[in-house]
């Protein structure tokens, strides 16, 4: 069985005792989270897509982790102009462990 969840801008095909990295959720580590921006849940053959998300559907997930990512660097440069920027970025992200799935 799995689900496909829309959090953070970003769409996730889950499955239950999944970890993955979604844009920062606020919550503490250890505390439960209810998605319920889900897009399609598949058991077997039986498959339901929402229009757009399913209404009773939830997918629920323990928050193991909160961070940071790596940094990225922008740089822009142009030539002959004595033009030059440079920015860094890190991402906050948390960590989740899927828990369940309901349809």
């Amino acid at each position: 069985m799995y689900a496909v969840i829309a959090t953070g801008g970003k769409q996730y095909k889950v499955t239950k005792g999944e970890t993955l990295r979604v844009e920062k959720i606020s919550g503490d580590e250890g505390s439960t989270v209810k998605l319920d921006q889900v897009l399609m849940v598949a058991d077997g053959d039986k498959v339901s897509v929402g229009t757009p998300v399913l209404d009773k559907a939830t997918v629920t997930a323990k928050i193991k982790a909160h961070g940071r990512g790596d940094k990225v660097e922008i740089i822009k440069f142009r030539r002959r102009k004595h033009s030059r920027s440079q920015m860094g970025h890190r991402q906050s992200y948390t960590e989740i462990e899927v828990t369940d799935i309901k349809a």
